[in-house]
Order: C-alpha cells, then structure tokens, then sequence
C-alpha cells in the first residue's frame, strides 16, 4: 500500500496556487454556464484559461479520461463527458476540475442550477454544500478520516439522501490520486490520523434518492441508478492545527453567480 504523502509549507504554498486556479477555472464556466451552451463549449474554454495561465489540465489524458473538466449532468454523479448536449433550463450540471501549476496538483468541483430549477433540487444542492462544509471542518489535525466521513453521512442522511459510496475524496499535491482515500460515510474515530503537512481533497456525491449507482460502458461515467439528480462539491484542503485551511474556493463562482442573478 503506498504511503501518504506530507507536504511541506512551501509545496502547500504551490498546492495552494494551483487550487486557485482551479477556482477561477470554475468562476470562467460560471460566467458562461446558461440554457442553451454546449457542455463542450464549457470544457474549451476551461482548457484554454488553464494553459493561458500556465497550468496543464490535470485530467486531461488522465488514465485515458479525454476532457479537460469531468461535466456531470442531473442524475449522473462524476466523470461525465463533455459533448454536444445543450444545457436546458432546469438542469444541475456539476463540473469538477484539477489542474497541475509548477508540478502540483488542485481540485475542486461544484454543481450548478441552470435558470429555474426545482426546490428539492435545489435543496439537494444546499445539503451536499453542507455536507462538504461539515466534512471540512473536521479536517484538522488529531482528528481521523472517519470523523469527515461521518460528518459528511450523517448530514446527507439525516435530509433523507443516499451517500455515494463507490467513489471517494483522496489525497492530493504530488498526483491527482494519493493516500489516504477520503470516504463520505464511516465511523466516527476510524481510518487514518490526520497530521500537519497531509493533503486532501473532500468531495461528497450525494444522490437525491438511493445511494447506489451504475458504471457507465464508456468506462468514466458514473450515475444514479434510480434516475434521480445527483451533487457534487469538492475542496482540496491543508491538515492545520486548530482549523482547516482550504486551498481552493468558491469565492470566484459564487461572485459571479451573484452577477448573474
């Protein structure tokens, strides 16, 4: 099993420009995002202000993934492709990016409501922000990877939602995909002690109704079985003393949200 990998000030320092970037990424599909846009229109433009700013999109080829953003519609969880299906009023649309800037990896996802969308769905999104909220605060040092996940089920369960359980958070700086895995669910006290210099990305998947799902024959894309909408939000967080320190944000999006309203 490989072992985790800590940090130093300075690689968090790096981790931490790369998170930012990922968040004005996600603030340059938040300007654009509307009824009536390609999701590969979506996917373009966030290579292009990537590499624009010195940065390598950190999915792109990634085990053969061949986008730039993984663009996850209504009821599929992650890893959806971008193509040619037009956004429609209604639609939740969650978009995950990662980006490599001086040799670090950030990544972060959030889920959007294309114009008028319906209240449960709304509120499936509110939950799910929660629950990344919930989940954050425990990333501290002296606590466990358990106490986030429980954090995060407990929240998402208690709205009457499923947990994901098939895909999970993980640490992240040096690769995409490092040590520990970072579940939505678990035990309160269990799996690995969080220490100063560790590195994680928090992403619940919460589905509106049963928390199972199905693996797509395009081999990425990943839905709930039932049919029903599906959220997706994700910080990559520095393990601190006392309180988390979160690398990314969604300070850029939700600013310009507010714009568009």
């Amino acid at each position: 099993m490989s072992k985790i990998n800590y940090k130093s000030v300075e690689e968090i320092e790096l981790i931490r420009e790369s998170s930012l970037l990922v968040s004005k990424t996600l603030a340059e599909v938040a300007k654009v995002i509307r009824a009536g846009v390609k999701t590969i229109t979506l996917n373009d433009l966030a290579e292009t202000f990537i590499r624009d700013h010195g940065g390598v999109p950190a999915f792109l080829n990634y085990n053969g993934f061949p986008y730039s953003l993984c663009i996850s519609l209504n009821d599929q969880v992650v890893h959806g492709f971008p193509g040619s299906y037009e956004l429609k009023d209604g639609d939740i649309v969650s978009v995950d990016c990662g980006v490599v800037l001086n040799n670090f990896v950030g990544d972060s996802a959030y889920t959007f409501p294309i114009g008028e969308v319906d209240p449960g769905t709304l509120k499936l999104l509110q939950v799910t922000k929660e629950c990344l909220n919930l989940g954050v605060e425990k990333a501290i040092v002296g606590m466990r990877v358990g106490d986030i996940a429980y954090a995060v089920q407990e929240h998402a369960e208690k709205n009457g939602y499923g947990v994901v359980k098939e895909l999970v958070g993980h640490g992240v700086g040096y690769k995409l995909h490092e040590k520990p895995e970072v579940p939505n669910y678990g035990k309160r006290g269990s799996g690995a002690k969080l220490e100063e210099g560790m590195v994680i990305a928090i992403e619940p998947m919460i589905n509106a109704g049963r928390a199972a799902v199905k693996f797509w024959s395009d081999g990425w894309t990943v839905s709930a079985s039932d049919g029903k909408p599906s959220a997706h939000y994700e910080h990559t967080v520095a393990i601190k003393k006392g309180k988390p320190d979160i690398l990314s944000t969604f300070k850029f999006v939700e600013e310009v949200l507010e714009q568009k309203k």
